[in-house]
């Protein structure tokens, strides 16, 4: 299977001969073996050229780039290969007919706050104080079938997503990572900035996914198709964001892999350093390989495996082979 690369040195990414050549600003050199990659995710300052774009767009390589911050900034989606016309149009017509929109957007927040909920009981399992959350999304989660507007649905996953976060404090029991409440752009505390770098790998993980499928990442349903380049990856994320990033989270802060001497303050916010992005992402691909048996074919998948099935489920759904039921985790 083909990997994902992680570049966090500021350096030039280059084409040479027929393979991708690395120069970071100390002169050390890699060569990255063209025919293993399948995206690049850039967190460096790194100056690339037009023959490279090209190389990358022939091999079908993605280019990821996200900010100081970690924070996702754009990607360099090559030419698309496998879009097909009819799929657009299927997937145009299930977001112009507003009860199909709406449908497939319930679905999201369900898969979200069913895959929540399943986290929540797994730490319950272990004796983590977590009843109370988790009463008020379950009575939350009976009103997202009862909602037929976006903005009120996505009010509902907002509020869910509120509660669940203030059990945080209560999975993880340690003072330096108290949660303070929900901060973005930038993060004002290290829960807030574990949460936002996280979650921006995930969505670009989500889109290289799209990329191999027939699906088109601009039309979305939950988050609107605006000028906003892509939203379906930021639907499909809802669904893994739980199982993925926070079990992530709490598996570097409960075995002290990440401590406060791995964040800087920055431009009025906290933002990690290099060792911890690479600790962070290290850990998040650990847990993106690991295989878990699949109800619906009997084997054996990774997480990722397991995104790109849930977008064949939902090409399915809009060609009308079979209504979409969204990921929910079984431990």
């Amino acid at each position: 299977m083909k990997k994902t690369l992680y570049i966090f040195s500021n350096g030039q990414l280059r084409r040479k001969d027929n393979t991708i050549f690395f120069m970071n600003e100390e002169g050390e050199q890699k060569y990255i073996p063209v025919e293993d990659t399948a995206e690049l995710m850039v967190f460096g300052e790194v100056d690339i050229n037009k023959r490279f774009l090209e190389f990358c767009s022939q091999q079908e390589i993605i280019v990821h780039y996200f900010n100081n911050y970690g924070y996702y900034s754009g990607t360099f989606y090559p030419r698309e290969h496998y879009n097909s016309g009819y799929m657009i149009l299927r997937q145009a017509e299930a977001y112009l007919n507003m009860e199909s929109r709406v449908s497939l957007a319930q679905k999201f927040v369900t898969g979200a706050a069913q895959n929540i909920r399943q986290v929540l009981k797994y730490y319950q399992n272990r004796d983590k104080e977590v009843g109370r959350q988790l009463q008020e999304i379950e009575e939350l989660s009976t009103k997202i079938k009862e909602t037929c507007d976006i903005s009120v649905l996505m009010g509902i996953e907002g509020n869910i997503r509120e509660y669940y976060y203030k059990a945080f404090d209560v999975i993880h029991g340690q003072s330096e990572f108290v949660f303070e409440g929900r901060s973005k752009r930038p993060p004002q505390n290290a829960m807030n900035t574990l949460i936002s770098f996280g979650n921006s790998i995930v969505y670009s993980t989500v889109l290289s996914e799209i990329y191999k499928t027939h699906l088109d990442p601009r039309i979305g349903y939950l988050h609107a198709t605006n000028f906003r380049r892509f939203s379906l990856n930021l639907d499909i994320a809802e669904i893994f964001k739980p199982i993925l990033v926070d079990r992530v989270i709490f598996t570097l802060i409960g075995k002290k892999m990440i401590s406060k001497r791995d964040f800087k303050k920055d431009s009025g916010g906290l933002m990690l350093k290099e060792n911890g992005r690479r600790v962070f992402v290290e850990e998040l691909e650990n847990r993106l390989k690991t295989t878990i048996t699949h109800r619906g074919i009997g084997n054996p998948v990774s997480y990722r495996r397991l995104m790109r099935l849930e977008l064949y489920k939902l090409e399915k759904h809009l060609m009308g082979e079979s209504v979409y039921e969204p990921f929910v985790t079984q431990w």
